[in-house]
Formats: C-alpha cells, sequence, structure tokens
C-alpha cells in the first residue's frame, strides 16, 4: 500500500471517528437541543487550538454481543486546547456512543489527559453527558470510575478542575464532579443524582420527575451541588471561559492580571450614603460590590444557594479576587448552615490557587433555631471559620456595619490572621445587638423602672453610642483604619498592591483535620 493509499484510509479513519454514533444519532441530539461533543469543544476552545488524542481507541469487551460494536474514540473525545490563549486539558463525552456510557478504555482516555495536566501544570475540564457506567463491562468500568475518582482527588488544589454537566449524570457518575472546583449545569437538559427516579419510587415509593430530582435549578438552589445554572448549553461554556479569566492554571503560578481602564483611585459618592441609618433596614451588598470593583464587573458563584451570603470572582485594580460577603437583604445577612458551607468551600479554593481574598462583612450573628443546632450549625460554622484561620493568602476585611458575636470573630477578623482590616464610621462591633446586650446588662434595673420600656429604649441608645462602633476595635488594633465609604476602592487596591508579596504558613503536617 502506497503512502497515498495509506493517508486516504487515515483520512477516512478520522472522518468515521468524526461521526461518532452515526448521523441518525447526531440528528437525535441536536432534537434534543443539545450539541455534540466536538460542537461543544468547538464553542469553549480556541478556535483552531485543539489538539485531538486517542481518536482511534476503541473497547475491549467481547460480551453481550459487543464484540462487533466498536466505535473509534469510543464515546469520549479527549486532548488539549487554548482558553484566551491558556493551556486546558478536556474530555467531552459523546452521548451519540453508546449513550456516552464508561467503559474501561473510555475511562483510560480520560486518566490519560488528567495526568498529563497535572504534569504540565493546567486546568481539567470535564463535559459531561453520559448514561453511567457501561453495563456490559460489570467491573472493569466501575474500576474505571474509581481511576478517575483517584485522579479528581489528587489534582484537587493542584490544577483547577470544572465539570460541565450537559445531560445524565447518574450513580457512580455523580462523584468525579463532586470532586472538582465547579459544576455548571444546564436548566432542563442536564441532571445528577445519585439513585434515579424509577429507584426513589421503587424505595420509597416518591414520584419524581429527573429535573425535580436532580435538575440545574435544584441543584443550583436547595442541594449546592452545582455551582451554576446555565440557560443553555452556550451560557455554560460562555460562563465556563469567563470563570476561567479569573483563576491561574494552576497552585504554583498567580492568577491573570487584567490590565483594567478603570481609575485605581476612583471614589464612589454613592458608598457614603449605601448603608441605611436605621440598623434594621436591609441594603443589598453586591451594589457595594459593583460600586468597588473593576468596571462593577462581578461573576457570582452559588448566586441561588444560600443566599444571606454572597461569593465570588472580580477584579480590582486588574488583580483577580475572591470575594465573601454578608448579605443583610437575605435573613439579615445572618451565617446558618448552608451559607457556612458555601463560603468555607469558596475560600478553600481561593487559598489553594493563591487567590486574595476580600471580605465584605454585615453580620448579627448565627442563625438560632432546632434546626440548626440539630442540623449541626456548630461543625459547619466551624468549617468556615477553619477555612479562614486556615487561608494564608492576602486576607481584607471591610466592616460596612454589624459585626456580632462569634460571628465577628469567624468572618476574617484580625484575630485569624486577617491582614488589613477595615471599618466604615456605620460599622457596630460589639457581643451583641444594642437591645439584646441591655436587656441582659441592666435586666433589674429594667424591670424595676417606672417605665421598663422607656428605660429599656434610653440604655439601648446609651449602649449603641458608646459600644456600637468601630472606635473601640479601632482602640485596640483589631481595626486598622475607619475610613470613609467612598475611598473603599483606592483603599483596598493599596491594600492588594501591599501584600501582593506577603509570606505566610501553616505548621509542617500531613493535612489539617476540618470539622466534616
Amino acid at each position: 500500500m502506497s503512502l497515498e493509499e495509506k493517508l486516504k484510509k487515515l483520512d477516512e479513519m478520522r472522518e468515521k471517528a468524526r461521526l461518532g454514533g452515526g448521523q441518525d444519532k447526531i440528528d437525535a441530539q441536536h432534537q434534543k437541543g443539545k450539541l455534540t461533543a466536538r460542537e461543544r469543544l468547538e464553542l469553549l476552545v480556541d478556535k483552531n487550538s485543539f489538539e485531538e488524542f486517542d481518536m482511534f481507541v476503541t473497547h475491549r469487551s467481547f460480551d453481550f454481543g459487543l464484540a462487533d460494536k466498536k466505535v473509534l474514540g469510543d464515546g469520549v473525545v479527549t486532548g488539549c486546547g487554548m482558553i484566551n490563549g491558556r493551556q486546558v486539558f478536556v474530555f467531552s463525552q459523546d452521548f451519540t456512543v453508546f449513550g456516552g456510557s464508561l467503559s474501561g478504555a473510555h475511562a483510560e482516555k480520560i486518566c490519560k489527559i488528567m495526568d498529563m495536566a497535572m504534569k504540565v501544570g493546567a486546568p481539567v475540564i470535564g463535559l459531561n453527558d453520559s448514561g453511567g457506567a457501561r453495563i456490559q463491562e460489570g467491573v472493569v468500568s466501575l474500576g474505571g470510575y474509581a481511576d478517575i475518582f483517584l485522579r479528581n482527588t489528587l489534582a484537587s488544589g493542584v490544577v483547577p478542575q470544572i465539570s460541565v454537566i450537559l445531560g445524565p449524570c447518574a450513580g457512580g457518575a455523580v462523584y468525579s464532579p463532586a470532586i472538582t472546583d465547579f459544576i455548571l449545569m444546564v436548566k432542563n437538559s442536564s441532571y445528577m443524582f445519585v439513585t434515579g427516579p424509577n429507584v426513589v419510587k421503587t424505595v420509597t415509593h416518591e414520584i419524581v420527575t429527573s429535573e425535580e430530582l436532580g435538575g440545574a435549578v435544584v441543584h443550583a438552589s436547595k442541594s449546592g451541588v452545582a455551582h451554576f445554572a446555565c440557560e443553555n448549553e452556550a451560557d455554560a461554556i460562555g460562563t465556563l471561559r469567563k470563570l476561567l479569566s479569573y483563576i491561574p492554571q494552576n497552585n504554583l503560578e498567580d492568577p491573570p492580571f487584567i490590565e483594567s481602564n478603570d481609575p485605581f483611585d476612583r471614589e464612589d459618592d454613592i458608598l457614603n450614603t449605601i448603608v441605611p441609618d436605621d440598623p434594621s433596614k436591609a441594603y443589598d451588598i453586591k451594589d457595594v460590590i459593583h460600586h468597588i470593583v473593576d468596571h462593577g464587573e462581578f461573576l457570582e458563584v452559588h448566586a441561588d444557594y444560600a443566599m444571606n451570603i454572597v461569593v465570588g470572582f472580580a477584579h480590582l485594580g486588574g488583580r483577580s479576587i475572591g470575594i465573601i460577603a454578608n448579605q443583610p437583604a437575605v435573613l439579615a445577612g445572618v451565617l446558618d448552615i448552608a451559607s457556612s458551607l458555601k463560603a468555607a468551600r469558596f475560600i478553600r479554593f481561593c487559598d489553594a490557587f493563591n487567590i486574595p481574598i476580600l471580605t465584605f462583612e454585615d453580620v448579627p450573628g448565627f442563625l438560632p433555631g432546632t434546626d440548626q443546632e440539630h442540623g449541626g450549625i456548630i461543625k459547619h460554622g466551624a468549617k468556615l471559620l477553619y477555612a479562614y484561620c486556615e487561608a494564608t493568602v492576602p486576607k481584607v476585611t471591610v466592616i460596612t456595619r454589624k459585626a456580632y458575636g462569634g460571628a465577628y470573630d469567624v468572618m476574617n477578623s484580625k484575630h485569624v490572621r486577617g491582614d488589613m482590616n477595615y471599618a466604615w464610621p456605620t460599622a457596630e462591633i460589639a457581643v451583641m445587638g444594642p437591645k439584646g446586650a441591655v436587656e441582659i446588662i441592666f435586666k433589674k434595673d429594667i424591670e424595676q423602672a417606672k417605665d421598663p420600656e422607656g428605660e429599656l429604649a434610653k440604655k439601648t441608645d446609651d449602649y449603641r453610642a458608646k459600644f456600637a462602633n468601630p472606635f473601640i476595635a479601632a482602640g485596640r488594633g483589631y481595626i486598622d483604619d475607619v475610613i470613609e465609604p467612598k475611598t473603599t476602592r483606592p483603599r483596598l487596591i493599596r491594600a492588594f498592591q501591599m501584600l501582593e508579596t506577603k509570606k505566610d504558613s501553616n505548621p509542617p503536617k500531613k493535612h489539617g483535620n476540618i470539622p466534616l
């Protein structure tokens, strides 16, 4: 056979591989409103940058008629490419081939790109669209999943790992995305669950749809499994590309610096009036964030989950930062189980990948109640405390209003290695709110007064004037400065510039024992 004939055969094999399960299966995928594995890759990576590996791999099974059903690529497209000029490794499962089910060969392809990503220090992106384990392969398929889980775990905190769920993801398949750093789902076309609706019906007699059990909205708002619920596949891939613009390639690099023409010394008078004079009135902390960060651009993470705390990425003076902010517009910004978990995980990601942390604090304390106590608020709240204490990246805090009780300690106070801690003049730093404090301290005086209500109001006003301010904390050095709100942006930019060469470390150990 001549070289020309060999090249012709190569072209034919490549064309066959690109067809996956065939045109009829591709048409069926499109009819569901879904893209194919290769169409997704074209959207994801920079034009003409994708280098495919293992295009000709096939499964090695002979049972249940599989010997005569071999498809080049075996249901997953793997390789490397560029996103905004930065290298990434990607696998994209092909639902047109055996429903995207995972075989031993399929798993080996994924493991290969994960191993390469670790060697070169680049993110791993998984585009998941799979019916689960290939049942015909039995334990070989299960072993393939475990091989992937191990690599997810070893890569955690070394290279960023992002999972995009673009179809079914059920059973053991869910645990690989669960270990990764971020999960993006698509509304009405992707779902995740350990056991499906049929099993649920058999065991618990509940009748539930796939969407109700494990759809994007459910996981983005109720379980917290998904970080982003996207409108369609293009939206999911666009969000992923934006997310990557805030994070470094690996744990040894700094996050990307984006040149900004938003003036570093910009002041915003609106910030001076954003906190209401009445301490019981709410305001939206996201308004504060938008007025301070570069061009007002903020990529919120977990936007629909535990909305009493806000987390996400922004640039400040060109630097990528992670933001954690109590949200007084939801439950008065109180800390509870879900918000503690949400913020703790985000902090640990930022710390693992050298992303400085900015905290906006307005917190009246931890949410009381039997549901919270029986649900383990003690250990879950401790996770947030642990995450802040453990983090060695630059950490800056701005107290905008309330900082009460243990929540003051937890939210990156000076005592847990906060580097620069600022307060607005509206800040109230105390063990508890003025009214509650007075009811305890002056209980007898109030009971014996001729006008108990009037005495309570008077002593509350006296307490607020004396203690509900930032100056006692500032006098102790717990607050580095009390700043005018409108100057917050330039003060923060200078703080992070100053902390750019910060070095801090934790005691040598295999790992800590976070209160899981």
